[in-house]
């Protein structure tokens, strides 16, 4: 298979047939990007789970230190554990994937977390699942549960689900999106000098 860049998307040509590969609209999913925290309890399959956690890990990183690892949890008491360090409990215990993004190391680890955590988020909403970052509250008992080392922390914890009320990205533009996020104005965010 051999493929070309038609200027409108990539095109994959396999022995004199040309199949277009549909093109993704990376800045429709960012726009759109809500956080899910209610989730209707389905179980999401292998496929989604894998490419959701592949995401995180081929995020860039300083350095490429790759100074992060992710913990599935799934034991039902370290659920528990889990939603009872964190901000908002019901959103770990609603979950159908929970996942602790553990960092360790030097340099802007905070910062390649997060990459991570988008990435994650992000392929997982192009299969139609909701996410949602959970802030930290109770640092010790996250690290009891979750058994890290005194060199790591838990940066995050994201849950992953389908959502209870179903999303659909495509009903608007990204300019309409944008429009209808609680966000502060572009003149008060960017400044030019």
């Amino acid at each position: 298979m051999v493929g070309r860049s038609t200027g409108c998307g990539y095109v994959a040509v396999r022995r004199s047939a040309r199949v277009s590969l549909h093109e993704v609209d990376v800045y429709l999913a960012v726009a759109s990007k809500r956080e899910v925290r209610d989730y209707d309890g389905r179980p999401l399959g292998e496929e989604a789970e894998r490419r959701i956690l592949e995401a995180g890990r081929v995020a860039g990183s300083s350095k490429n230190r790759q100074a992060r690892r992710f913990v599935v949890v799934r034991d039902d008491a370290l659920r528990d554990e889990v939603a009872e360090s964190v901000y908002a409990s019901d959103n770990v215990r609603g979950a159908a994937l929970v996942v602790a993004v553990v960092v360790g190391g030097k340099g802007p680890t905070s910062f390649d977390a997060g990459r991570a955590a988008q990435n994650m988020m992000l392929a997982a909403s192009s299969d139609g699942i909701g996410s949602c970052p959970n802030g930290v509250a109770d640092a010790g008992r996250l690290q009891a549960a979750i058994g890290h080392g005194d060199d790591e922390r838990v940066a995050s914890v994201l849950t992953f689900g389908y959502p209870a009320r179903p999303r659909h990205p495509e009903r608007r533009s990204p300019e309409e999106w944008i429009a209808a996020a609680d966000r502060k104005p572009y003149e008060e965010i960017v400044e030019e000098r």
